[in-house]
């Protein structure tokens, strides 16, 4: 079944929507301004990222400082940036630069300004990171968050209306590849995860490696783990991206779905794309994973390394049963409103109710 396809022919909103997203021009935010697109909705995208000096040094400040303190740099660009355009609809993604003086400006361009935020900006783990955010909460009409605990938090923040979704696949990013000559001798792995290094994923796969877990780790920042001389011999390389990302989980026999506990993750994004590409998912046991696939016919779950080294080697043991499981949770996935199209189009019509 195409999902998107299918989303896309029988339900689009009342009226084509302008829209003024500002967010990154790349990753899951570009994701999401493809989904609208598709959709058919007009969509201008502004990445102010590209309005700051090209330097490393602008995440720094961003993450050690905050945001904040680069909105005025923002703020000299954005105007001629925005030009005289009007639009329906601002969608800010993240929002790690927009204050509410940058807020007041977006209102002169658009009826609505909603926020949508993917990450844990209440939260604890990313320090000062999303102090624009939570200065800016009651200026936006609409805040959408992805965490149960962001809505009430939000709330007593000042949000004015706070509207909470799930992570979502996409219809197109997350659909599987064709694979060509020479892709399953190039991507193959026995149990692959892919993702960054945090603290308290290092011991969870030295675990696994001193258990015999066949694994294979593909992320960004592993050399600064402890664990590293352990890790190091099962790490295969830096970030994937499009193509590359795909292919690699629909050629993975188990692919690992790992949440942050600093960001107080009860599923990722890795959650919904992994089941969308056909991969089988062998992730951490939480709540709403539970409420996602049914443990054991559409998903495995596990509470901490041993169970998760004894989900692997379950899995790895009977190919057909792992083609099952595959199987059931990509059919439970594309079932689902977890991608952006249906997503997309409820914050829009959320959006709409406003004007």
């Amino acid at each position: 079944m195409d999902v998107g396809r299918s989303f896309a022919q029988t339900r689009i909103s009342e009226r084509n929507v302008s829209i003024l997203w500002i967010g990154a021009a790349g990753g899951t935010s570009l994701h999401r301004v493809n989904a609208l697109r598709r959709l058919g909705h007009r969509v201008e995208l502004v990445d102010l990222r590209t309005l700051l000096p090209r330097t490393p040094w602008i995440d720094r400040v961003t993450w050690r400082l905050g945001g904040n303190v680069l909105s005025p740099l923002v703020m000299r660009k954005l105007p001629q940036r925005l030009g005289r355009g009007k639009y329906d609809l601002c969608c800010v993604d993240g929002g790690d630069w927009v204050t509410p003086r940058i807020i007041e400006l977006l209102r002169e361009h658009a009826q609505v300004i909603v926020n949508y935020n993917i990450d844990d900006p209440l939260g604890m783990r990313d320090g000062r990171r999303s102090v624009a955010y939570r200065q800016s909460l009651h200026y936006y009409d609409l805040c959408v968050v992805v965490r149960a605990e962001n809505v009430a938090e939000a709330m007593a923040l000042g949000a004015r209306r706070v509207l909470r979704v799930y992570r979502a696949a996409d219809e197109a990013a997350h659909a599987p590849r064709p694979l060509a000559s020479g892709d399953e001798e190039r991507w193959r792995a026995d149990v692959l995860f892919i993702g960054t290094w945090f603290p308290e994923r290092g011991p969870v796969f030295a675990e696994l490696l001193a258990r015999g877990v066949p694994l294979t780790i593909r992320g960004a920042r592993w050399q600064k783990a402890p664990e590293w001389s352990q890790l190091k011999s099962a790490w295969k390389g830096g970030e994937l991206f499009g193509d590359d990302y795909a292919k690699a989980i629909q050629c993975a026999k188990v692919n690992l779905g790992l949440v942050s506990k600093g960001n107080r993750d009860q599923h990722t994004t890795r959650s919904l794309e992994i089941p969308a590409l056909g991969g089988l998912l062998c992730a951490e046991r939480t709540d709403e994973h539970l409420e996602m696939y049914d443990e054991g016919t559409e998903a495995l779950f596990w509470r901490d390394a041993a169970e998760c080294a004894d989900m692997c080697a379950y899995a790895l043991a009977d190919e057909d049963r792992r083609r099952r499981i595959a199987a059931a949770g990509h059919a439970r996935m594309a079932a689902s409103r977890n991608y952006n199209e249906p997503i997309m189009q409820t914050i829009v019509d959320a959006a709409v109710r406003m004007t």
